[in-house]
Formats: structure tokens, sequence, C-alpha cells
């Protein structure tokens, strides 16, 4: 399968111009071959522009969506859209199941080659540290997985990587393919390299960690979105300026992995 990690710019507030900068993504990536394609945590609004998730908030049949949805269809190509402000109340009244029947949630969604949702991953830890976050949003209650291209996915987003059960529960679920958009900010630089490639390594499946680049007034976005394999080897990545991260990522690798150092058979 080629994966593809969308680093696009995400400018705060920009909602228009982010998504049009991600749909553009997703298209050059079509071209090159990609059969899915990730893009960053809050890729329409921006995580730190925290004055603006009310006004931006959308449900999951929401106009973004569906322009991806679309996108995905037209292209023949799968997307995390990872992540949008969710509007819960209005995705509740359309029979969604939500862990909240008001507030908004930090949702990713799997959108398959149709651009049929497929998953939805609310994000489970909220950033608390000199951050809105917790304050402004419902976490999630539910890991979901979807069989795409011969790969079990999963999806966690950006302060999840620090939290590894999380990642067990997944391992649990049958997961090989884990995606994980973030909004990774500097200084934390070393943290952004060990966590996700930590992650890949207990695991034994592969970590695909894409981020955004961009200037806030209280932060900065890092790039360096990486993919890693099974032993925990970056086998694919950007610097810090926006890119189309490709790569070719086999599901037997994941097997022969785990067959030949069956590490998570001695969990006790």
């Amino acid at each position: 399968m080629k994966l593809a990690l969308a680093q696009i710019e995400v400018r705060g507030g920009d909602v228009g111009g982010n998504v049009g900068r991600a749909v553009d993504a997703v298209e050059r990536a079509a071209d090159r071959g990609a059969d899915l394609v990730v893009l960053p945590e809050l890729f329409t609004v921006g995580y730190f522009a925290f004055e603006s998730y009310a006004r931006t908030a959308e449900p999951l049949d929401g106009e973004t969506l569906q322009r991806l949805g679309d996108v995905a269809a037209a292209q023949n190509v799968a997307v995390l859209a990872g992540s949008v402000v969710e509007d819960l109340a209005a995705s509740h009244e359309a029979g969604v199941d939500t862990p909240a029947a008001d507030g908004y949630a930090n949702t990713a969604v799997f959108l398959d080659r149709t651009g049929d949702r497929r998953a939805v991953y609310r994000k489970h830890h909220l950033f608390g540290y000199d951050s809105a976050e917790t304050d402004l949003l419902t976490p999630g209650e539910r890991v979901e997985t979807v069989d795409f291209a011969g790969f079990t996915v999963g999806t966690t987003t950006c302060y999840d990587l620090r939290f590894p059960e999380l990642y067990r529960d997944l391992v649990e679920a049958g997961a090989t393919l884990v995606l994980v958009p973030s909004a990774w900010p500097y200084p934390r630089v070393e943290h952004w390299r060990l966590l996700p490639r930590a992650r890949a390594v207990e695991n034994q499946c592969y970590v695909a960690a894409v981020n955004g680049v961009g200037s806030f007034p209280d932060a900065d976005l890092l790039g360096r979105s990486t993919v890693y394999d099974p032993w925990g080897t970056p086998v694919a990545g950007a610097a810090e300026e926006p890119a189309l991260v490709t790569v070719d990522v086999d599901p037997e690798r994941v097997e022969r992995v785990r067959g030949e150092f069956p590490a998570l058979a001695d969990r006790r």
C-alpha cells in the first residue's frame, strides 16, 4: 500500500484556505499513486486557534467532510481527515453515537475510496498544559479500527502518543498500522522523534505520525512527519516545510517482525 502524509501549512482560523490546501494535497497524493492520505490534527481551524473552535465546528456530515469524501471518491483514494472540531449536538441530532449530546470533540474520520465514513476516532487525551483543549472539548471513549489494503488501521491523535496503554488497546483490536494526526509544536522536538518510534517498537506495527507546519501567536508547529516500521525504523519523513511524504508499507512486514521477534506473546 502506498501511504501519503500531507504535511500542510495550517493557518489559525483560515478554514477555507486550510481545507483548500488539504484537498490539493489529497489530489497530488492520488496523482502519485497513493492509496491512503493522512491529514494533520485540526487541519481545518488550527489546533492553537482556540477562539475559533465553536465558530468553525461541524457535524460529521458537515461541509468539510462532505467535500473530502467527494475528493476521495473522485480520486479513488482513502483519506484520514484527521482531525476536525466536531459539533457533537449536531452529530447527535443526526443519529450519530457521540460521547455527549452537546459540546465539541477533536474528531478524526476515516473515509474510504468511495468517500464513505468507515471509522471515527475522537481524541481520548486532551492536552491541559498551556492549552484550552480540556476546557473546550469532550474526550472520546471508543477505539475503532478499519480494515484497508491488508492492514487493520487504528487512529490516535497527537497527545495520545504519551499514553501507551491506548496503543495496547489498538493492538488487542488487531491494529497493524496506527495513524497519528498531530499538531506538535516546538520546543518538544525530541519527544516527537521518540514517542511514535517507541509506540512502533512496543507494538510491532507501523506508526505514521503526520504533523502540520505553521505559526500561531503562542506556538509554532515543527513538521517532521515520519513513518516508522514495526522495528521502529523511520522509513520516510519530512523536514520543517510543507511536504507530501509518500512511502510503500507492507502488511506482511508486520507479520514477519512479530513472527521473528514475538515480544507481544510474552506479555503478562
